[in-house]
């Protein structure tokens, strides 16, 4: 069990009328769930994560120095 306030109990209850859910913790869900699509940033999600680490093995990389070398090159292109 756990306490919410008044207005956070009246955003679960249109949540859960919305989706037809039988009840406040499956509304909590949904709202878990919109929030990690739209609000969470995408660098924190494991798609991405995985995304990233394979990436990391398949691509080429160039290192640079210091921002002044990455701006020099970014400036040529």
């Amino acid at each position: 069990m756990i306490n919410i306030g008044e207005n956070t109990n009246r955003v679960l209850n249109i949540i859960k009328a919305k989706f037809s859910l039988n009840d406040k913790s499956e509304a909590i869900d949904v709202m878990a769930q919109q929030y990690e699509d739209e609000i969470l940033e995408p660098e924190l999600r494991p798609e991405f994560i995985k995304e990233m680490l394979k990436l990391k093995k398949t691509a080429k990389f160039i290192r640079y120095k210091d921002v002044a070398s990455l701006r020099k090159e970014l400036e040529k292109g």
